[in-house]
């Protein structure tokens, strides 16, 4: 049996889907020839309905199999079949990160603040410490600590100050920064991008093998990994390296799972930068005494990211706007909105935020201005150093009306 309908071609470049004007003159030709020939090819007639709903049927098949197709290029994959392709890389879908942030915890000297150890913030949100310590001769210690649940969890500076369940000589804890807000379930973007750093996880002694080995652990939200092979002291990204080492600089996660995962990829006897250390017994090698290295990374300190936006008063506009934009600017900022989240190192545009705020209310919403800074919100973007995480909150974001 023989068709004039056009069939799908399969090109060096892709899918090519024929057009559907195409698709009905091949299908009323088709009928018309089972028929016998002389048919009317009026839509509005019997057969005319016929070859229409034909069209569609054949249509929509079209667009399936064109879907599919698409969904096996990482590129444009979604959802369960993007789930699928991680897969094949061992990797899978994070079902969202909690918002960490560093607090010092101040009582006598020699008390131990265990991996555990829970603080409570003003709004009743609970927070894990992630990384045992214990409280020197000045009486207080910065730890990270990480919210129970995950999800961009507001904690401002100062907000984390009650200590939820007591440990002796423990006397209080309250966080001089704004935690790095958590995020939802993992969106299309930024699972393609973790894929892509999974690729290199596998190498060893490279940049990017250590940064797909730490992207990877359970809590991490943020990574950055570089280093200086020179002979001499070089800054990147606003912090000073030493010679011959290595930076990374870690949001979330466990210490013990940092160091492993820095320490199993780096190149042997380069020396480390950073505000944070761990200890790493090599026991898969040897027997007890195991031999002992220190592991440095960098904890990123908090960098609140301002925003003044106007747009232009309309009365179609919902009396809860300026919650709206605000909303929006949190969820784009941390990848709610698909995305790319603002990072460690990343120059933030201004620019980027536009398109979340206008789908508010495209028809109504129009910004007038959109500016950002860290002191002062008047530029059009904003350089994020090597050693700071950006952070975000409403009360950061400045919305007029004009």
């Amino acid at each position: 049996m023989t068709t004039n309908v056009p069939a799908i071609q399969w090109t060096p470049t892709g899918i090519v889907l024929p057009a559907e004007s195409a698709i009905l003159a091949g299908v009323q030709a088709d009928v018309d020839t089972a028929f016998g020939g002389g048919l009317n090819p009026a839509l509005e007639t019997p057969q005319g309905q016929l070859a229409s709903t034909e069209t569609a049927i054949i249509g929509q098949k079209n667009s399936d199999i064109a879907t599919l197709v698409n969904q096996v290029d990482p590129s444009f994959a979604e959802g369960r079949m993007q789930d699928a392709i991680g897969r094949i890389y061992f990797i899978e879908r994070l079902p969202g990160t909690p918002t960490v942030v560093i607090a010092t915890c101040s009582g006598l000297t020699g008390t131990v603040i265990p991996v555990g150890a829970r603080a409570q913030d003003g709004n009743g949100n609970l927070y894990l410490c992630t990384e045992a310590g214990t409280i020197p001769a000045g009486g207080s210690i910065d730890l990270p600590f990480s919210c129970s649940v995950n999800g961009p969890t507001a904690c401002l500076a100062g907000a984390l100050n009650q200590i939820y369940q007591a440990i002796p000589g423990w006397d209080s804890i309250l966080n001089a920064a704004d935690g790095t807000p958590g995020s939802n379930v993992e969106t299309r973007a930024a699972f393609e991008t973790r894929r892509q750093a999974s690729v290199a996880k596998n190498g060893q002694s490279l940049v990017s093998s250590i940064y797909g080995n730490l992207i990877g652990l359970s809590g991490v939200v943020d990574a950055y990994v570089t280093e200086n092979t020179s002979s001499s002291a070089v800054t990147v990204g606003g912090f000073t390296l030493a010679p011959h080492s290595l930076y990374v600089a870690v949001v979330g996660g466990e210490a013990s799972g940092i160091a492993g995962a820095i320490w199993t990829k780096k190149s042997l006897g380069c020396d480390y930068n950073g505000n944070t250390s761990y200890v790493v017994q090599d026991q898969a090698n040897y027997d007890y005494p195991y031999p002992q290295y220190t592991v440095k990374w960098e904890t990123p300190a908090a960098l609140p990211i301002l925003f003044n936006i106007q747009i232009a008063n309309n009365p179609l506009l919902p009396s809860d706007i300026v919650a709206q934009v605000q909303a929006a600017i949190i969820s784009a900022f941390s990848g709610g909105d698909g995305g790319i989240r603002a990072r460690i190192g990343s120059t933030i545009y201004a620019s980027r935020f536009y398109s979340p705020v206008i789908a508010i209310m495209p028809a109504a919403l129009s910004i007038l201005s959109l500016q950002i800074g860290t002191v002062t919100a008047n530029a059009s973007s904003v350089a994020v150093p090597i050693n700071n995480t950006p952070t975000v909150d409403a009360s950061n974001i400045t919305v007029t009306l004009v």
